[in-house]
């Protein structure tokens, strides 16, 4: 049976869980500035280089689909534990690399290690009773998403004083910490699932195919997390080009404000507790298409610090659109029954990943081909996307309401 928790999470409870998802997720990007720096050191042709990236966004995904599951089936504080020393191992390799093969080992260990963050989401959920569900795990999302918007310029700077080496050897040292954190600290949470792995693995299938709000909540997210990546592959290009100027000290300092968007996953949370997911929905679609727009209301010859305050204040936007939209995401699938909700969460964050991966390489590719503004386009039109899918589920709700 399920371990029941009677009491909500301490305040503790919840800045440690929030704490641990961003520690954790970190680890994910912190090679994406370093790229140049790594494929030199450890020997790999430029043709090559994007590897660095890919093998540890190709092992996340593979931990979504085969890891996070096991939170279904297997007592949840020691799966997460043993995800953190196995990260921390990868991030120690990676750190003493000194071969290609040696470094994208690394990567591939450190993206399945860091899917544990996915693990806690759901955790989190499962200790919040039904009241206040939404508001927890937007607290807990919180925590994640600074831990995306700081990795990258936290790379930059630490590079630019130790090597990119540090870099992974303090990340290996927070992850080991963390884990012995986590075992002092975390309750027990046992499920109900007695499904032998391969069955539970076979069963994605079908909760996919049958779970109509699963693949609704990952269309929404896919257009909104396309558009994040697109904006964040597209823009350092546009800060380093000449109509910025901006060094790399620059740009990582400019990446830090979208922190600011990270407010909005517990206000999201409350919203969906108080049953306002279909408009919330609403507005962060729209919220996230709007914000492409701002960078285009400056006019050609607008002065410097006019079209840079306008792309801060659309990285502010995007960035709080994307960050209510996955709580209410969440919620609602969280909603659906403690024996399915690591499953659920995998399974979500493998399909929105997929618009991310969409969204950054079609957005090198245009700001390559046809510049700034087809880009910036792009970017918007994902969310209008998600936006006219959800069209069709507020006519349906409505023609359910007006049936009754």
């Amino acid at each position: 049976m399920s371990s029941a928790i009677p009491n909500p999470p301490s305040r503790a409870m919840v800045f440690l869980l929030a704490g641990a998802a961003g520690i954790i997720v970190a680890n994910l990007y912190y090679a994406q500035p370093l790229v140049g720096l790594i494929s030199v050191a450890i020997g790999m042709p430029e043709s090559a280089s994007g590897l660095v990236v890919t093998l540890t966004q190709l092992g996340y995904t593979l931990g979504l689909l085969f890891v996070v599951p096991l939170g279904d089936l297997l007592e949840n504080r020691r799966l997460v534990v043993c995800g953190l020393l196995a990260t921390g191992a990868a991030l120690v390799l990676a750190a003493t690399a000194d071969g290609a093969w040696q470094f994208l080992l690394a990567a591939l260990g450190i993206g399945l290690g860091a899917v544990v963050a996915q693990v806690l989401v759901p955790f989190a959920a499962h200790l919040a009773p039904e009241a206040t569900r939404g508001r927890v795990v937007g607290q807990v999302v919180s925590g994640l998403l600074l831990g995306i918007m700081v990795a990258r310029p936290a790379a930059s700077l630490l590079a630019d004083l130790a090597g990119w080496q540090a870099v992974f050897g303090v990340a290996a040292v927070l992850v080991l910490l963390l884990a012995a954190v986590l075992r002092a600290r975390l309750p027990e949470r046992r499920p109900a699932a007695a499904l032998p792995y391969p069955a539970l693995i076979a069963s994605l299938w079908t909760v996919l195919r049958t779970t109509s709000v699963l693949r609704r909540r990952a269309l929404y997210h896919a257009g909104l997390f396309g558009a994040f990546s697109l904006f964040w592959t597209v823009v350092p290009l546009a800060l380093a080009g000449p109509d910025f100027g901006l060094s790399q000290a620059d740009i990582a300092v400019f990446a830090l404000v979208g922190m600011a968007g990270a407010v909005a996953s517990p206000i999201a949370g409350r919203l969906a507790d108080a049953g306002l997911t279909l408009p919330a929905t609403a507005a962060a679609l729209a919220l996230g298409a709007a914000s492409f727009a701002l960078p285009l209301l400056a006019p050609a010859a607008a002065p410097h610090w006019l079209s840079l305050g306008l792309l801060a204040a659309a990285a502010i936007v995007l960035d709080a659109a994307v960050a209510a939209n996955l709580v209410l995401g969440q919620r609602a699938l969280f909603a659906l029954g403690a024996e399915l909700r690591s499953r659920l969460n995998g399974l979500y964050f493998a399909l929105f990943f997929l618009g991310g991966a969409l969204g950054s390489g079609m957005g090198g590719w245009l700001y390559a081909r046809h510049g700034w503004h087809a880009a910036l386009l792009a970017g918007m039109a994902l969310p209008l996307t998600g936006l006219a899918a959800w069209v069709g589920e507020y006519l349906r709700h409505a023609g359910a309401r007006r049936a009754a």
